[in-house]
């Protein structure tokens, strides 16, 4: 047994409780086996290792619940032109940069298969721990269908061994794509219950798959392993129609109107903002000039809708898990999202909270991260800064002093 003690740093647990100052974490391997302030730390009566927090606060490892591994910068021309392997490598850039902002598990809604999982599993690279989707399920004409009006295509996740294609129209098809993403390795089933912002041929408030083919994914991912379904769901009515047939969350939720509030409640629907996709779409657009027309202009349409949409779930007390939609902006800069779910009425600490305990809920691995507690894993952020003071400096990367990982120190530049 190897024994780590990491000390003199205020506390913050993810419970959303007061934070301890002076306290102290022991951590036995992988898992963290006492936590409270030091003064009352029983310390083992063998040699052991210290990290001094040097006055730093010490976090749970941060959650990012709806990221894009595979792909970073949404740039026609170039994404036409870039050999189908090269994403593969320059995705061990993109897990590098998330784990160095402080961020130690994802979802990814998209994109990355069961090898890229493994790669980091078994410590070929550097990355989060991954709960995959594989590839996001949408209708013909929907907003995975890369179809342009030249008749070219740029599918965001294209289909290879290892990753089907998402297209699916009617029941049975539906019904057997589930059971194709679940084969290849799906951990979550992503599907699109609407349009969005950068799909070429439709629009956010258009509704996608019936209430009959939604129930059937439903379905068929908890007969088969009991797996949630995630839905990209912008529009008013195909955000009530996947949260009708038990969808588990709603990822952008850019039109919610009361009845979808209410019935998020009522059925206790996780909602996943991503309030900095949208911005991003417009940063680019103005710095780069690489996102597509169609995509700009349906972000300007909604940016002000989406935040005050979100404020409404906030204030109507539904449960938020953060998420960014990172690989629409670069990888890395994920916790800018903490400061616009300030922006929209919560507080600092219901932020931390949203990206520890809520997200590791979201994900169903709340029994092995998410919170500093005994028994959980070892996943600890120390940051510099004080991020109940001041939640933007967590978007600094070089305030993120310390990331470990399952025990494992991955970044270190107290």
């Amino acid at each position: 047994m190897a024994y780590t003690l990491i000390r003199n740093g205020t506390l913050i647990d993810g419970n959303g409780g007061k934070p301890i100052p002076n306290a102290a974490m022991l951590i036995e391997d992988n898992h963290i086996r006492s936590v409270g302030a030091f003064s009352e730390m029983r310390l083992p009566d063998v040699t052991f290792s210290e990290i001094d927090a040097k006055g730093g606060f010490i976090l749970p490892g941060l959650i990012d619940t709806h990221v894009h591994m595979m792909f970073e910068d949404i740039n026609i021309p170039r994404m036409m032109q870039t050999p189908f392997s090269l994403n593969f490598y320059k995705a061990i850039d993109h897990m590098r940069r998330t784990v160095d902002a402080g961020i130690t598990t994802v979802r990814d809604a998209g994109g990355t298969d069961m090898g890229v999982k493994q790669a980091v599993e078994q410590g070929y690279v550097v990355g989060p721990r991954m709960q995959i989707s594989i590839t996001v399920l949408g209708i013909t004409g929907g907003h995975t269908d890369g179809w342009m009006l030249s008749g070219a295509r740029l599918d965001l996740f294209p289909e290879y061994p290892g990753n089907p294609s998402g297209i699916c129209d009617g029941v049975e098809e539906v019904r057997k794509k589930v059971r194709e993403v679940l084969r290849a390795g799906a951990e979550v089933v992503k599907i699109c219950s609407t349009g969005g912002v950068l799909s070429p041929t439709d629009h956010p408030e258009f509704t996608q798959f019936s209430p009959e083919e939604l129930a059937v994914i439903v379905q068929e991912a908890q007969y088969r392993r009991g797996i949630k379904v995630m839905a990209h769901a912008q529009g008013a009515e195909g955000i009530k129609n996947a949260v009708r047939a038990g969808i588990h969350s709603i990822e952008h939720g850019i039109f919610l109107d009361d009845e979808a509030l209410e019935l998020m409640l009522k059925h206790g629907t996780y909602l996943v903002p991503t309030l900095l996709a949208p911005v991003a779409v417009v940063e680019i657009a103005e710095a780069k000039g690489t996102m597509p027309e169609y995509g700009v202009r349906k972000a300007k349409e909604v940016i002000e809708i989406h935040r005050d949409s979100i404020a409404r779930a906030h204030k109507a007390g539904v449960t938020i898990a953060m998420g960014t939609d990172a690989g629409v902006m670069p990888h890395g800069t994920n916790l800018r999202e903490l400061g616009l779910m300030t922006g929209i009425g919560m507080s600092p600490m219901e932020v931390i909270v949203a990206t520890t305990r809520t997200a590791a809920m979201c994900l169903g691995w709340q029994d092995r991260v998410g919170t500093l507690e005994a028994g959980k894993l070892a996943d600890v952020v120390i940051s510099r800064a004080d991020p109940l003071a001041n939640i933007r400096a967590l978007e600094d990367t070089r305030n993120i002093a310390l990331v470990m990982k399952d025990g494992k120190v991955l970044k270190d530049i107290r």
